[in-house]
């Protein structure tokens, strides 16, 4: 009974050592506190009756003061602007791509392919977006009974594959609508500012030519009403060019070779392009924008005054 009983005053003692120690070191710790807090407070006072009694210190204070906190919100400034503003090229437009008007040529057919390749290098552009209007062309002629390449013929003639052309009289977009005419058919696809969509251009267009050549009962006569010469005599020879870069199309899905700088025929003396026209001659380069190259096609004349297609 003698051993327990020490091993128990043994623990007493020490945890009664071990409480006085931790509360004397409590007591030595808030004391030094105290003191520190002291001399902090006094040293602070002391500061302050001497800026406060110097007129050109505490100026002087101020001054750094005041120019940190200008920097301080420069900085901020800048940060938000940067968060606020991103770069351009920081988040891609996901949609960009579907509303390409473009395609992979080798994701058409073998003749489409051809075509597309062909008149991508004659009138030299790129051959993904002839790709996407050949594509096009081919399913607006199926399901409006033209041949794909008379229309593709049509827009080579009239733009050269250029979307964004638009003639002296305000023929637009690729197959040179009159959009001012032709507003209406414009509505469906929100207004007239679709005429600079290559699709949708194309797609009035053709509508427009379906017309034409319905209410003529032919193609060439057709084409006369869609340039605006039905009531003319002479067309300036535009049927004959369109059925000529129409002809080399054809060739081309038959698997035949044409050379991309192959030129178009000249139409024969008895053909009305060689009568008298209403409209002075133009060369291609004082119209770039409605004909094709002069090394492409050197023969071209100018189109009938566009204002006579409100016959259509």
């Amino acid at each position: 009974m003698t051993a327990p009983r020490s091993w128990t005053r043994i623990q007493t003692a020490t945890a009664e050592s071990v409480r006085v120690f931790i509360a004397d070191l409590g007591n030595g710790l808030l004391a030094v506190s105290h003191n520190s807090l002291a001399v902090i407070g006094l040293a602070v006072l002391s500061v302050t009756f001497v800026i406060g009694g110097r007129a050109d210190v505490r100026g002087l204070l101020e001054e750094r003061a005041l120019d940190w906190l200008v920097e301080r919100q420069e900085a901020r400034s800048a940060e938000t602007s940067q968060m606020e503003e991103p770069s351009l090229l920081a988040q891609g437009d996901f949609s960009a791509v579907d509303r390409a008007t473009a395609i992979d040529p080798s994701e058409l057919n073998r003749q489409q392919a051809a075509v597309a390749q062909w008149l991508a290098r004659r009138y030299k552009v790129a051959p993904e977006p002839v790709g996407r209007l050949v594509q096009e062309s081919w399913s607006l002629g199926k399901r409006v009974g033209l041949e794909p390449t008379l229309i593709l013929a049509i827009v080579a003639i009239e733009s050269s594959f250029n979307p964004f052309a638009q003639s002296s009289v305000g023929a637009q977009g690729l197959m040179q609508v009159l959009t001012r005419v032709h507003d209406d058919k414009y509505v469906a696809f929100g207004g007239n500012h679709a005429a600079f969509d290559p699709l949708t251009n194309l797609r009035v267009g053709v509508q427009v030519l379906k017309d034409c050549i319905a209410k003529a009962g032919s193609v060439e006569g057709g084409l006369r009403h869609y340039v605006g010469a039905a009531n003319l005599a002479s067309d300036g020879g535009y049927a004959f060019k369109v059925l000529a870069e129409q002809e080399f199309l054809l060739q081309l899905i038959k698997g035949r070779s044409v050379p991309v700088t192959a030129r178009l025929p000249v139409p024969p003396v008895s053909a009305p392009a060689e009568q008298p026209s209403t409209a002075p001659a133009l060369t291609p380069q004082a119209n770039p924008a409605t004909s094709p190259s002069a090394t492409v096609n050197p023969v071209l004349q100018s189109k009938p005054d566009r204002v006579a297609a409100l016959s259509y």
